[in-house]
């Protein structure tokens, strides 16, 4: 095949992928319609539902919608316990970018194709002949990267955002505190926690107190954001909490005494991270600064041998 053929494939293969992906991460079309309706009206146009719909950006008319539906035709051959423990994984991420398992089998359906993109490119490179050998363990490999690459990236996400709310849960604790001792009780106190920190560990204290209101009982309420989060020191605080409502003690002192052990996990994780530092140092010494040092201590002494048997 032409390689100029080739590489336009290629280049129109990575072209859908990244607008596929960039309306994934838009907005949802039901929501542009309202606005585009509300702007109309409110400028006293009369416009019909066409018009409205082509005055869209193309990514939220075309490619949107056809994401959605690879999204949903890969949803078709998921087993379900697949999809609960994909929304369970997003919920302990943080839910980045309004994603759901819609969209997130949909980024997988789009990674499958990576092994066969590599394999294009491999073939107009200068040196053909290695893919030509080696296509099978080129391909395969990719295609299994490309199918589990969106898992790395929900990993990473997750790792994240349960170290951001490792590193709030003191402060947030102290200021529960104060708000209970203050008088308040403890959903007001949660929700003036969430009102003053717009943070991920705000924004679950937010989910808590509206699911309250909505009538869930705290202790699920709570109990749901502890498998959320997913994080032994939120699970030591719902605990605690729940205990305190249960037996009635007072609960300004627990939310005193969980703040303090916080703060002492937190200094462990510190000086356990500073203990492994020397080990993790030992590579990038060994590869970079030790043959440095070899060269710079061993090197006139070699060029003095040469010298001397030279003559």
């Amino acid at each position: 095949m032409d390689p100029i053929l080739l590489v336009i494939i290629a280049f129109i293969i990575i072209l859908i992928i990244v607008l596929i992906v960039i309306g994934l991460r838009s907005p949802n079309s039901t929501d542009l319609i309202e606005k585009r309706l509300a702007e109309f009206i409110s400028s006293g146009q009369s416009a019909t539902l066409e018009e409205i719909e082509l005055s869209q950006p193309f990514i939220d008319r075309v490619v949107n919608p056809l994401a959605r539906k690879m999204g949903e035709f890969a949803l078709r051959f998921a087993p379900q316990n697949a999809i609960q423990s994909v929304s369970r994984k997003m919920d302990m991420a943080g839910n980045p970018g309004n994603l759901d398992p819609t969209t997130f089998f949909a980024l997988r359906f789009l990674g499958l194709p990576l092994g066969a993109l590599l394999l294009l490119l491999g073939y107009v490179s200068p040196k053909p002949n290695f893919i030509h050998d080696h296509q099978l363990w080129i391909f395969i490999p990719a295609t299994i990267f490309g199918y589990y690459l969106p898992d790395l990236f929900l990993k990473a996400r997750i790792d994240r955002y349960q170290e951001l709310i490792r590193k709030a849960m003191p402060d947030a604790l102290d200021l529960l505190t104060i708000c209970v001792e203050a008088g308040l009780g403890f959903d007001a106190a949660m929700s003036k926690v969430a009102e003053k920190w717009d943070n991920e560990l705000g924004q679950a204290f937010n989910r808590v107190v509206r699911e309250i209101g909505l009538g869930k009982l705290r202790r699920e309420a709570l109990r749901d954001m502890s498998n959320r989060v997913g994080i032994p020191e939120m699970t030591s605080f719902v605990a605690a909490v729940i205990q305190s409502e249960q037996l009635g003690v007072p609960m300004a002192q627990v939310l005193r005494i969980q703040s303090d052990q916080m703060r002492i996990m937190r200094r462990q994780r510190a000086e356990e991270k500073a203990h492994q530092a020397p080990v993790k140092m030992v590579f990038p010494m060994g590869i970079f600064i030790f043959p440095a040092l070899c060269i710079v201590m061993m090197g006139p002494a070699i060029m003095s041998l040469v010298e001397t048997f030279g003559k």
